[in-house]
């Protein structure tokens, strides 16, 4: 017997028109690349992202088309959000932070039909618009005032005339709640980078984990900042969550340095932001330098990479905001845990309670976990056991874009579990705990670096025998790439020019710290290095300051 209920699609833009009808005086407020504060209401990001729909088929961009951006955090790139998924094409994300190479590469791999760039990214796209193979359009995201006299680009479209130029009669069109929404790209593992492919039920239904008391506790009496890009996983669903629950969104476009945040979380009001440690850190720099406080902001989630035991403590002690630790990945659209504390907590001392919010936090409803042993069995939540991580949900991926491989695991009953490539531990209560990664990348201040790359790239100088890339403790960044380098007998090279041979080859973010020179790297039974033993020797390691 099946129950008598209304069957309607889970689709993101009933997330807009929900916010338009309840909640349309609400403010969106931007600051924009161009300098100044852009205010308008979720009403006006309504009617501008209808107009965006009709743009985009006006462009030729048809159901299931892909839509890359290249853009800060800004109502523009919100009514792509919108535009793009809502009239069923695909919008793609790409961080501009990557190698020029790897972005075209990226925007190819996804069939890129239109690329829509901010001001700031356009030397990037003159320099690579004749290499992309699928793109048809670049829209430059600016007002005519802003557009360049000369350009390499051929035909570049503004946005303002584009979005002028189309009517805001538009009826958001129905269809299959898994059709794809959005795609990002991750790069954790040597090779090309991967594609996670987003439906529009997988991210609604990511929405409503966001939103959970326990997860980021989001109302309509919130003002919510995402300082997480927006072209990072979704800035963490912040874009599509706001609107959900009628909330203030306040974007901080590319001005992320500490005078500016902290700016704009006075004059706004800011009650929630989320973001990684390096971006607090800055922040919290200029607070305590100048002597202020945050009058306003009442708790953040801290994700990316782990949340350092010190800034936890000033956040909570000295300035009374409640931090909440959280953990995901690109895989998991991202949200996998937040540290909530539970039932009895409160009443625990103000040292005892950071003690469990130093965790990666709990699961919260719609993600399963476990941990694993080497024979596959699930192993015991005692908080001391450590074992592989595996994690399973309707927003968690099935399998990689234009992959034919299938990443999840199948236990004996049949289930599917995806590989987090995480090493951790969970409490009786549910808490978990990072320890290691059963992958050998480095995450330097929320952003993957993958060490494989750049061993191969060190092991193109002709007197290199062996390189390994390591992470390195760094006070800053969390992680820093070290490379480990052993010398063909009878050859020589220097450290700067081992550092010079990744000039041009790969982000500048990638490039190592610093480079050491061993007699021998350690390999294991079937001829792979051992960075786990390497890891150990240079523990201690100091990295150059400058």
């Amino acid at each position: 017997m099946l129950g008598q209920m209304m069957s309607q699609p889970l689709l993101i833009s009933s997330l807009l028109v929900h916010a338009e009808r309840h909640h349309g005086d609400r403010e969106v407020v931007s600051r924009r690349v161009e300098g100044d504060i852009h205010r308008y209401t979720y009403r006006d990001l309504s009617k501008r992202a209808r107009q965006m729909a009709n743009a985009l088929a006006a462009l030729g961009v048809g159901h299931g088309d892909r839509v890359g951006t290249l853009a800060w955090n800004g109502y523009r790139h919100v009514e792509l959000y919108y535009g793009a998924s809502g009239s069923g094409a695909v919008l793609h994300t790409l961080n501009p932070r990557l190698h020029p190479d790897q972005l075209v590469w990226i925007a190819d791999d996804a069939q890129d039909k239109v690329m829509f760039f901010e001001i700031s990214f356009l030397p990037l796209i003159e320099a690579t618009a004749a290499r992309f193979e699928s793109v048809k359009h670049f829209v430059l995201m600016a007002d005519r005032s802003h557009m360049p006299e000369e350009t390499k680009i051929p035909n570049l479209i503004c946005y303002e005339d584009l979005i002028e130029g189309a009517s805001d009669d538009y009826d958001w069109p129905s269809f299959d709640e898994n059709t794809a929404s959005s795609l990002c790209y991750t790069s954790g593992t040597t090779g090309n980078p991967k594609g996670v492919l987003y439906s529009h039920r997988s991210t609604v239904l990511h929405c409503y984990g966001c939103a959970l008391p326990d997860s980021t506790n989001l109302s309509a009496r919130d003002v919510v900042l995402p300082v997480v890009p927006m072209f990072h996983v979704n800035a963490w669903g912040m874009a599509y969550a706001a609107p959900m629950v009628g909330a203030k969104l306040v974007l901080p476009g590319p001005a992320l340095d500490g005078k500016s945040l902290h700016d704009l979380f006075e004059n706004e009001g800011v009650t929630f932001s989320a973001g990684v440690p390096t971006v607090w850190q800055g922040l919290l720099g200029y607070v305590e330098e100048h002597g202020l406080g945050f009058s306003t902001m009442k708790r953040t989630v801290i994700g990316g990479s782990a949340c350092p035991a010190a800034m936890l403590e000033v956040f909570e002690k000295k300035y009374g905001v409640n931090v909440l630790h959280g953990w995901g990945m690109t895989e998991m659209s991202p949200l996998g845990t937040v540290c909530a504390l539970k039932a009895g907590q409160d009443a625990l001392d103000i040292d005892e309670q950071l003690k469990v919010k130093a965790l990666q936090g709990r699961a919260i409803y719609g993600v399963d976990m476990k941990i694993t042993g080497e024979d596959g069995e699930e192993l015991p939540w005692d908080g001391e056991t450590t074992g592989e991580l595996m994690v399973r949900g309707p927003w968690i991926m099935q399998s990689y874009f234009n992959r034919d491989e299938d990443p999840l695991v199948y236990d004996k009953a049949g289930n599917g579990w995806f590989p987090t490539g995480d090493v951790a531990a969970i409490t009786p209560e549910g808490f978990m705990r990072i320890t290691d990664r059963s992958k050998d990348v480095i995450k330097s201040g929320g952003e993957w670096i993958g060490s494989i790359d750049l061993e191969n790239i060190a092991m193109g100088h002709p007197a290199v025998a062996m390189a390994a890339c390591i992470a390195a403790p760094h006070p800053k960044w969390d992680e820093r790439p070290l490379l480990v380098v052993m010398k063909k007998p009878g050859k020589e090279v220097t450290r700067e020019e081992m550092l010079a041979l990744f000039e041009g080859k790969v982000a500048k973010f990638w490039i190592p710290d610093d480079v050491v020179f061993t007699d021998e790297i350690p390999l294991g039974a079937t001829g792979k290095m051992q960075k786990n033993k390497l890891r150990e020797e240079f523990a201690g390691h100091v990295l150059p300051t400058v």
